[in-house]
């Protein structure tokens, strides 16, 4: 009897040093002004609140040398605690205590912990710190900088487009006097089914989409839109246009370098892309390549979140997003949101269509706009929404979500949802055909009735419903700015460009495929021609078809590869000058400059193995000048294939359209016909193929007797100043092609 007592004293004894344990530990280690009000030093729990300080200290993504130590202690308690929970255990009967990784709960004779009090005193709380759901690692919270806020306003805001048929033409109505506002930390949800208007609308308030058939007024702070907001407005499209084989890194350091303003230095803006990385979650993946179709890169969540770094890099006061959970599981949809719920805290107006949300990300959105068929069905809070429609008698019958409810009314569908009394009377006056099989109204009928329905609320309520808060004259006048702000100056921007164009098209450039083509084509030509005698004149004709294989080679070669370059990247081109990233001429300038020591490598290649194979004369002269006369041909055909592209900006008009006109040259170029017609003669001036051949033919048989039929002793300068006029005419061509263009549509 007396061991067992001695047993009970000894338990309850170690049961009070782990309660003051736990107590020491949920003290703040470097304040008691932490502490929760009411907690004594002996003993007791801390507040959530007072919890969520004690952790939060120490950033997980940037930790300090404080909150190292932090961390060092904690680990050592826990520890601790540990081996206090071990001898405890070992008391056999008279005390248990289990541990789980964010909280404890014991059990002791004649002590229990409240369950409440146990949920309170977490060290850690799911709520205190997001978290990177693919990675598993926790994340500080979005930086709230500093930026000018934006009340956006439109009214009545219609569009209409034409359809042209074989016959005649039809006007659609796409939207129809949509209306609403929103303001600075506000996360509205734009939903709507497919083809309900909702890009459309969310294009014409970025101001990408600024046509003559847009009616109604958008004002942002109470003005007109101006160049000024390009700097000001992130717009996240639909489909994630990123360039494949660049990585993470690359990409938001390109982003941040041409679009963050010149009085920040290059650090300055690095520094801004690695923030924005770390912010964002992706520090995990940083280092591999976006990926593509044929590419293997980043998942779907962690694409969209590149995407959303790419305009959140130059801290918005408008962000623009098309269906950003589109492809995404829920759990990484519900991250992806979150980060916009941040991005609104730091001040910030966030406008984003969402195609078909869960419950969960519904109840995230502050305000709604839901459409039909192009017209405006409810705009006001999210939480309110489905109390609305209860208002107009349409109110579900079982238990489902908002946004399923909401888009089955968008929809015309009843089912499961009750029939407004007003609807029913309507339907039974009508025809009963016009009434579906289970009894419920049409579609049709049901889109009308919500539409007169929300005019009618809306004339009872304009004032409260539409009047945003008002203005100062500060926020106005900032807005009225005309002036574009360039992020870096124009030799900036080409070198920017540059660099980034070499790293994405090495990849392209340096493939096998594209080295084993021109290798096995030169080693074939070198066992045909192999040391081919060019002292005899059979020898010099033999060797005059191989000059022009050479010249025919190296001119269809980059023809074909430069058609497919702005064709491509018309979808990156387009967003990145609507958000006035570069000027045209140092992208046009850097995007042909940077694929010519790309361009230039294989030739090299195909060169050293076609003339000494083929026993061309042997001679640095020869040699070298055989070589820049290739370059100036591919130089010549690659602007060609630009001009091509960048004119009809389709891959399959452009291939068509190069076919013909690379055939014509060929037949055109000296060695099939000698004889041409005068009234179709001048097709050779134009065809680079002749200038090419006649040169390689001056440069290897100029000085020998007897002269080839056909070449004329002269030194060139007539071909290569039709070849450099070709270079500089076809580069120009392609370049007021592109100016022409509508890249804003």
């Amino acid at each position: 009897m007396e061991k067992s007592s001695n047993s009970t004293t000894l338990g309850r004894t170690k049961s009070d040093q782990l309660l003051e344990t736990l107590a020491a530990v949920f003290k703040s280690p470097t304040s008691q002004s932490d502490l929760a009000p009411g907690t004594s030093d002996s003993g007791g729990t801390l507040s959530r609140k007072s919890s969520r300080r004690f952790v939060v200290g120490a950033s997980p993504a940037r930790s300090s040398g404080g909150g190292s130590r932090n961390a060092h202690i904690r680990k050592a308690r826990s520890a601790q605690m540990k081996l206090d929970l071990e001898e405890l255990s070992s008391g056999a009967a008279l005390s248990r205590a289990s541990s789980a990784s964010l909280g404890f709960s014991f059990s002791f004779t004649g002590f229990t912990v409240p369950p409440d009090e146990i949920a309170d005193s977490k060290l850690f709380s799911d709520d205190d710190i997001p978290e990177d759901i693919e990675a598993g690692i926790c994340r500080p919270k979005f930086q709230a900088e500093p930026t000018l806020p934006i009340y956006l306003k439109f009214r009545e805001v219609s569009y209409k487009v034409v359809i042209k048929g074989m016959t005649s033409s039809e006007e659609r109505d796409i939207l129809n006097g949509i209306s609403g506002d929103v303001s600075p930390g506000e996360v509205v949800a734009l939903m709507g089914p497919s083809g309900s208007g909702k890009t459309t609308l969310l294009n014409i308030l970025g101001g990408r989409l600024t046509h003559s058939a847009v009616a109604g007024s958008v004002t942002y702070n109470d003005q007109p839109y101006s160049k000024f907001l390009k700097s000001r407005i992130g717009f996240v499209t639909q489909d994630d246009v990123l360039f494949p084989h660049l990585t993470v890194k690359e990409t938001l350091t390109y982003a941040a370098l041409l679009r963050l303003p010149m009085t920040l230095t290059k650090q300055q803006k690095e520094k801004r892309a690695l923030d924005v990385i770390y912010e964002l979650g992706l520090d995990r993946c940083q280092d591999t390549m976006i990926g593509g179709s044929f590419v293997h890169g980043v998942s779907g969540g962690e694409r969209k979140r590149v995407c959303i770094g790419n305009e959140i890099i130059i801290n918005p006061s408008l962000l623009f997003l098309d269906e950003p959970t589109s492809g995404l599981d829920s759990t990484t949809a519900l991250r992806t949101v979150q980060t916009l719920q941040d991005i609104a805290e730091a001040g910030k107006t966030v406008l984003t269509t969402i195609h078909q949300p869960s419950s969960r990300l519904f109840h995230k959105f502050d305000k709604l706009i839901v459409l039909g068929k192009g017209s405006l069905l409810y705009f006001g809070k999210a939480s309110e929404a489905t109390d609305y429609f209860s208002t107009i008698g349409c109110s579900p019958l079982i238990a489902m979500n908002p946004a399923e409810f909401l888009l089955d009314l968008a929809n015309g569908n009843l089912n499961d949802i009750s029939v407004p009394p007003e609807l029913e009377d309507r339907v039974q006056m009508e025809n009963s055909e016009t009434e579906t099989r289970n009894g419920k109204p049409p579609p049709e009928v049901v889109h009308e009735y919500l539409v007169e329905a929300y005019e009618l609320r809306l004339s009872e309520n304009e004032n409260k419903l539409m009047d945003p808060l008002p203005l100062d004259e500060e926020p106005k006048l900032k807005v009225l700015s005309s002036k574009r702000q360039w992020g870096a100056s124009w030799w900036q921007q080409y070198c920017i460009l540059f660099i980034r164009g070499i790293k994405e098209r090495r990849h392209d450039y340096f493939s096998w495929l594209r080295i084993t083509q021109v290798l096995s084509t030169a080693i074939i030509l070198g066992l045909l021609w192999w040391q081919s005698d060019s002292k005899t004149s059979r020898g010099r004709q033999d060797q005059a078809g191989l000059l022009f294989f050479i010249a025919v080679f190296w001119g269809f070669f980059p023809v074909f590869t430069a058609i497919f370059t702005f064709p491509q990247e018309r979808a990156m081109l387009s967003k990145e000058r609507a958000a006035d990233m570069y000027r045209l001429s140092a992208y046009f300038l850097a995007r042909t400059t940077s694929d010519l020591p790309l361009d230039l490598i294989l030739p090299v290649l195909f060169i050293l193995v076609v003339y000494f194979m083929a026993g061309l004369r042997l001679s640095a002269g020869p040699f070298f000048l055989s070589m820049l006369t290739v370059f100036l041909c591919i130089v010549a055909a690659q602007g060609l294939g630009l001009a091509i592209g960048a004119t009809l900006m389709d891959l399959k008009r452009a291939t068509t359209l190069a076919s013909v006109t690379v055939m014509t040259f060929m037949l055109a170029g000296g060695f099939f016909v000698e004889r041409v017609p005068v009234f179709i003669s001048w097709i050779r001036y134009l065809s680079f193929n002749y200038h090419t051949y006649k040169l390689l033919l001056k440069v290897q048989y100029q000085d020998m007797v007897p002269p080839l039929k056909g070449i004329q002793t002269d030194n060139g300068s007539r071909e290569v100043g039709a070849l450099v006029a070709m270079i500089f005419g076809y580069r120009l061509l392609a370049y007021l092609s592109l100016r022409r263009m509508k890249l804003h549509c």
